[in-house]
């Protein structure tokens, strides 16, 4: 069973920085991409960054010079590196997985964690 446990989240004012953390834990095979997703109230789910398997990373274009993404192979974590930060940014943030093996793909969530941006 694969379980993803995010951490980091919690109140900031405007213009600070936080670290988000994701463990994954289990057998967890050929994985694809690792992302951080974030919904805030009354909106959709957005990707907000992704590293793939290969190492190299996207971001959506809110995020980009403010948010860095990266992993630690070894152990199966990614963290999410968030400077100043806005208002906007306030939202629940969400760990994804996907693997691949042959043609059968698994998609993995974590419970989230909030991060508030409020002065």
């Amino acid at each position: 069973q694969v379980q993803l446990a995010e951490s980091g989240g919690g109140l900031v004012q405007p213009g600070g920085s936080l670290r988000l953390s994701c463990a994954a834990s289990g057998v967890i095979f050929s994985i694809q991409s690792m992302d951080w997703y974030r919904q805030a109230p009354g909106k959709q789910r957005e990707l907000v960054a992704a590293v793939r398997r290969d190492g190299s990373t996207n971001y959506a274009d809110s995020v980009k010079g403010r948010f860095t993404v990266n992993r630690d192979s070894a152990k199966n974590t990614m963290y999410l590196q968030m400077n100043s930060l806005k208002p906007e940014d306030t939202a629940v943030y969400y760990c994804h997985i996907w693997t691949q093996v042959m043609e059968i793909r698994n998609d993995y969530w974590g419970r989230g964690t909030q991060v508030t941006v409020s002065s």
